[in-house]
């Protein structure tokens, strides 16, 4: 089985077994995620794991060993199980195995759960550490949605966000230096220069929700209570905008440690698990 199809009512979904990714979502035949095009962007809504944003030279080191992981891991690239699934829901399953231990050398088992309603979407990432050592991981979403770049477009953040954020170097790597932003109060308006100088990464956000005004009379609420940092990100003039809630960061231009000193991964003890949830509402 490559893809699902959810309905609730009126709205749809279909997702893919690779990845574990959101493919379409509409409602009441209103498209709202993006349809991949490689002039701009060959992706939907990925979910990200082990890690998230960029490795430096795309490798990871763990006691002393070099792996190879790079962009965002490896769950976008990998096959997911359907563990359960019903009209308006499904759970995809992923564990590791000899291909993901050569990449990040430990056991895990991550789900990707799925709620279709009316007007909204709920994503609830689970992992749990299966090994007897400590599991270091990040974990993300990376949904792109479709946006008209010539309307006015605005994000207003449910708290105040910092108006400075992380230059991104060519390697997608993080520096120290920031850089300004036309923050004004809680909204940020988008223009075609938002995006010139790469994604804006708010890490930490002091926000666990926002609302985009799409320029038309409907708009986006994003609420992401189980995530710590938020990354927004296109290019320019394309006609999509990806909202990401992210637990992590790319690594750090001058970092070159561990994985347990990774800056933004999180531990999970031996036999434990943990959640992280979003919620993608349409209005209007």
């Amino acid at each position: 089985m490559d893809e699902l199809e959810l309905r609730h009512g009126d709205a749809r979904l279909r997702l893919g077994t690779q990845g574990a990714e959101c493919l379409a979502w509409s409602i009441a035949g209103q498209e709202l995620l993006w349809t991949p095009d490689p002039a701009y962007w060959d992706r939907v809504a990925p979910v990200l794991f082990p890690v998230c944003g960029w490795t430096r030279q795309a490798e990871i080191r763990v006691g002393g060993r070099t792996f190879p992981l790079g962009l965002h891991g490896f769950a976008p690239q990998s096959r997911f199980r359907v563990e359960a699934v019903g009209a308006d829901h499904a759970r995809l399953l992923l564990r590791d195995d000899e291909r993901t231990r050569g990449l990040f050398p430990f056991a895990f088992e991550l789900s990707v759960m799925y709620r279709l309603a009316a007007q909204a979407l709920s994503v609830s990432i689970e992992i749990r550490n299966r090994g007897r050592q400590p599991l270091p991981y990040a974990t993300g979403l990376h949904p792109g949605f479709r946006i008209d770049p010539s309307r006015s477009l605005a994000v207003t953040f449910d708290e105040q966000e910092m108006s400075e954020v992380p230059i991104i170097t060519p390697g997608g790597l993080f520096s120290t230096r920031r850089r300004s932003i036309s923050l004004e109060g809680r909204r940020l308006a988008l223009t075609t220069d938002s995006f010139a100088k790469e994604a804006l990464c708010f890490v930490p956000a002091r926000s666990r929700g926002l609302s985009l005004d799409r320029g038309d009379g409907t708009s986006l609420r994003v609420e992401f209570p189980g995530f710590s940092n938020l990354v927004l990100w296109s290019r320019p003039g394309a006609p999509f905008l990806c909202i990401e809630p992210w637990t992590g960061f790319g690594d750090p231009e001058d970092f070159s440690g561990d994985i347990f000193q990774k800056p933004g991964m999180l531990l999970l003890g031996a036999g434990d698990r943990a959640c992280h949830e979003a919620k993608f509402i349409f209005e209007g």
